[in-house]
């Protein structure tokens, strides 16, 4: 396959309820266009951005993860967002990326937010994925990841880099910069999913989510209102645009430890 019909769905999350966060996004599932393949849902789409996630916090066949896998089968589609996952005696912020199939990668968020108290809950990543889906390769990252250049840094490895999000209205400029950033400089698609509306720590979302090309060209900007959106992201003209522009070629040596 040489297309990701992607559908973007930043929504209103309903603080520590998994259920209803479920019923609401079933309903903008079952109304999406039968091409596309990839559902995006933003950072703890089921919960919000919790620092109790002894409350909420799900194991790996927990009720969320399984009614990701019953709206990848049903709708034959791939599906991905994260969770707060329990194992043994940790929390994760987690990304989950669901096939249609049912089978599952995940990969665990490397760089939890400092000022939030994110690391006193959830354990740091130790390493990044990369997921194979029609035909691309795909680069989890998760909110505070996006920040950090160096581990976001493409060596030809990746063609989507897909960060999922909660991220807060009063630092959405460097949002929209670092989308952006991360697009041109690694020479890949870069779509960001971020939620909408408050939280019970009274953060405010503006959503903003969006989809970039190589280039820096938005495929895709959605405002504070809306619901879903949709971009389909091209591998035949990315790899023209990397043939035509081969910056990554140039990029200076160096090995992360």
């Amino acid at each position: 396959m040489n297309f990701l019909h992607l559908a973007v769905l930043q929504h209103d999350i309903i603080w520590h309820d998994p259920v209803a966060n479920q019923q609401a996004l079933a309903a903008q599932i079952d109304a999406l266009a039968s091409e596309t393949n990839l559902v995006v849902l933003p950072e703890m789409w089921a919960t919000g951005f919790t620092m109790t996630p002894n409350k909420v916090a799900e194991p790996m066949d927990g009720v969320s993860l399984q009614w990701m896998k019953t709206m990848a089968t049903t709708h034959n589609t791939a599906i991905c967002g994260s969770l707060a996952i329990k194992e043994g005696t940790h929390y994760y912020n987690r990304f989950l990326f669901v096939h249609p199939n049912g089978n599952v990668d995940f990969y665990d968020k490397a760089h939890p937010y400092t000022p939030s108290g994110e690391p006193r809950v959830y354990r740091a990543g130790k390493a990044s994925i990369l997921i194979e889906y029609a035909g691309f390769r795909i680069r989890p990252l998760v909110c505070y990841d996006l920040r950090f250049p160096v581990f976001a840094r493409n060596t030809n490895q990746y063609d989507v880099l897909l960060c999922v999000a909660n991220w807060p209205a009063t630092r959405i400029q460097a949002w929209n910069a670092l989308l952006r950033a991360r697009a041109i400089e690694n020479m890949a698609y870069c779509v960001g999913v971020n939620r909408i509306g408050k939280d019970a720590y009274h953060l405010s979302y503006p959503g903003a989510s969006a989809a970039y090309n190589a280039l820096g060209d938005a495929l895709l900007y959605m405002g504070e209102k809306t619901t879903s959106g949709a971009a389909t992201l091209d591998l035949k003209a990315l790899h023209a645009v990397r043939e035509k522009l081969p910056f990554l070629d140039d990029r200076d040596a160096f090995i992360l430890k």
